[in-house]
């Protein structure tokens, strides 16, 4: 019997991968770092800024050091920031479904997102105070695929009352985030917004959405 969702952020409850590859082509750019459209949706999709950036690094036979890391990761954030400024979609239906859910399920998110990324976006479109916990980038040592995200969020709804991991249901858009999800024990609900949806259905998930749009969360009960 599910009692949380667990959503990811980036391609879940926002639609802002175009502002996340955007935002590493201009840094990666400037370093002299090629970076395609096409390669990040298919490769670097999932993981949060650090990986990103160390993975591109490696990828053009560059070396990069812990101090020029943490440069490159506040110049995205501030590139990415202000792209979601002057455009930001949310995921359709994710609003209501959110408010939806809130009515019947304890909600969390975990993302590879900055945290105030995660709280700008979140105070824009009123739904801060939804989520009874929230695990961000800086929150946990590995990034998705690891599942060190989602067992932190169970963890945090159990230490206020306490939760089986097989009652959380997590809710994604990328495959390390379903495998994050699957190695923390969790069932997992994807969403088609920057895969195919066949591809999502070949790996595995409980279920694939394309959107938020035509589902109630009491679809998700029984998971």
């Amino acid at each position: 019997m599910t009692e949380a969702l667990l959503f990811d952020f980036n391609g879940v409850l926002v639609d802002d991968e175009p502002q996340h590859c955007q935002a590493f082509q201009a840094v990666l750019g400037e370093e002299g770092i090629a970076l395609s459209r096409d390669d990040y949706y298919a490769d670097y999709l999932g993981y949060d800024d650090r990986m990103c950036f160390v993975e591109a690094f490696r990828r053009a036979h560059r070396t990069l050091i812990t101090e020029h890391l943490t440069r490159l990761v506040a110049a995205k954030s501030h590139v990415y920031e202000g792209l979601i400024t002057a455009s930001l979609e949310m995921v359709a239906g994710a609003p209501e479904f959110v408010h939806g859910a809130g009515e019947r399920f304890r909600l969390g998110i975990v993302s590879g997102a900055l945290r105030r990324e995660i709280d700008l976006v979140l105070s824009r479109v009123r739904l801060a105070d939804r989520f009874e916990t929230i695990v961000a980038a800086e929150d946990v040592p590995r990034c998705k695929p690891d599942p060190a995200g989602y067992l932190a969020a169970h963890a945090a709804l159990d230490q206020r009352r306490a939760i089986p991991v097989r009652g959380c249901v997590a809710i994604e858009d990328s495959l390390p985030g379903f495998d994050a999800a699957r190695a923390a024990g969790m069932a997992c609900v994807m969403l088609a917004t920057n895969h195919a949806a066949r591809t999502l259905r070949a790996n595995g998930a409980a279920l694939v959405w394309e959107s938020f749009s035509g589902h109630v969360p009491a679809e998700l009960a029984d998971l």
